[in-house]
Formats: C-alpha cells, sequence, structure tokens
C-alpha cells in the first residue's frame, strides 16, 4: 500500500491552504506550486476535484486563489484520499474469491484495508498541520 503522487500533492496543497486558513484573502495556485514544488497545471487539476468535492472554494479575479471550503478540523484525510483517487481506497477490489486460501487472503486483506480506513479517517488536515508543526519546532530545539 502507497500513498499515490495525486494524494500526496493534494495534502500537500491543501496544508498550505491551512496554513492561509485565518487570513482573508485566497491563496494562488503559483503560490501552492512554488512552496510545495508541485506542477502548476497538475495542481490545478487537483484543486479542480478537491473544488467538486466541497472541500476548497475558488476565487477569480486578480486577487482570486483558492481557500478551504470547511474548518480544517472538519476535513479528514480519508475525505481528501477518497476524492482525489475517485473511489473508496479501502474498499475491497477484485473477483470473488473462490479457493479457500484466496478467501483467507482477502480476510488479511480487508482487516489492513479497514486498519488503514480507521487511521485516515481520525486523522484530520489540523491534526496533520499540527505534527508537522510539532516536528519543525523539535527540529529548532538546539541542547547545550
Amino acid at each position: 500500500m502507497e500513498l499515490s503522487c495525486k494524494s500526496e500533492y493534494a495534502l500537500l496543497a491543501l496544508i498550505v491552504l491551512r496554513d492561509h486558513y485565518l487570513d482573508a484573502e485566497p491563496v494562488q495556485i503559483r503560490q501552492i506550486a512554488m512552496q510545495q514544488n508541485i506542477p502548476d497545471r497538475y495542481l490545478e487539476q487537483l484543486l479542480a476535484v478537491l473544488r467538486r468535492s466541497g472541500l476548497v472554494r475558488s476565487q477569480r479575479g486578480a486577487r482570486g486563489g483558492y481557500s478551504l471550503a470547511r474548518e480544517p478540523w472538519q476535513i479528514t484525510l480519508l475525505e481528501v484520499i477518497n476524492c482525489i483517487e475517485g473511489r473508496d481506497i479501502t474498499a475491497p477490489i477484485g473477483e470473488p474469491a473462490e479457493t479457500t486460501e484466496r478467501i483467507a487472503i482477502r480476510e488479511v486483506w480487508q482487516r489492513a484495508c479497514s486498519q488503514m480506513s480507521e487511521v485516515f479517517r481520525g486523522c484530520t488536515l489540523q491534526e496533520l498541520c499540527d505534527r508537522r508543526d510539532n516536528r519543525q519546532t523539535s527540529q529548532l530545539m538546539y541542547y547545550i
């Protein structure tokens, strides 16, 4: 199991939007792209998907850009990843298992997917940013 590049870029973009959540001004795509090293055109597509899902809102014009549509503590990582991937990433896929070996494998896989879903559902954008902030703070500490 691996986090796709699309989902990672979407989460990176949302982190920037969360950092500007209290600002009255939306964040422009080029600013997000430069800050997170994401190709502009690709980011544009990802933000369009997030906008259609109601996670971000856009504002047109010279002072336009993107902002979070909801509070960062109301947006779960599972919601973002499912939105970007276009499906429930924890849903079982494949044909029905016909042998006991395949049934056993699918049961373990389903258990792993359930655990993954629980972790992503239990973590919000705000918590992700708090983790980042704690890591940055701990890296800045100097010990004598």
